[in-house]
C-alpha cells in the first residue's frame, strides 16, 4: 500500500470518527481531552506550529497518550473533518485510534 493512500485512509477514518462523535479537534478541545484523559490518540498534521507540536508532545507524553503526526496539512485535516484548518485531533474511541495508530506507523513523516 503506498503512502499517499495510507494517508486517504488515515483522514478518511478521521472524518468517520468525527460523524461518529468521537473525535475533538481544534487545540482547545484537544488540550481538554488530553487533560480529562478522554484522548486515546492525539494527531498533529505536518505543518502544526512548532509550539503546537512541542506542547502536545509534552502533554500527551505527561498522560501516556500516542501522538501521531500525519503527512498531511491543517487544510487537508480540517477538510476530512468537514471544518476549517485543524492542526491537531483527538481521537476519544480505542477502535478509531488502533486502525490509526495501525496506518501512521507505516507512514514516513
Amino acid at each position: 500500500m503506498s503512502e499517499t493512500e495510507n494517508s486517504r485512509k488515515v483522514l478518511s477514518l478521521l472524518g468517520l470518527c468525527q460523524r461518529a462523535g468521537k473525535l475533538k479537534s481544534g487545540e482547545q478541545a484537544c488540550e481538554t481531552a488530553v487533560s480529562s484523559r478522554e484522548a486515546v490518540l492525539v494527531v498533529l498534521s505536518q505543518d502544526a506550529a512548532p509550539w503546537t507540536v512541542k506542547k502536545f508532545t509534552q502533554k500527551c507524553h505527561y498522560y501516556q497518550i500516542p501522538v501521531a503526526v500525519l503527512p498531511c496539512t491543517k487544510e487537508e485535516v480540517g477538510r476530512a473533518l468537514g471544518k476549517g484548518y485543524r492542526s491537531c485531533a483527538a481521537v476519544c474511541e480505542a477502535g478509531f485510534a488502533r486502525s490509526i495508530s495501525g496506518l501512521t506507523e507505516k507512514l514516513d513523516v
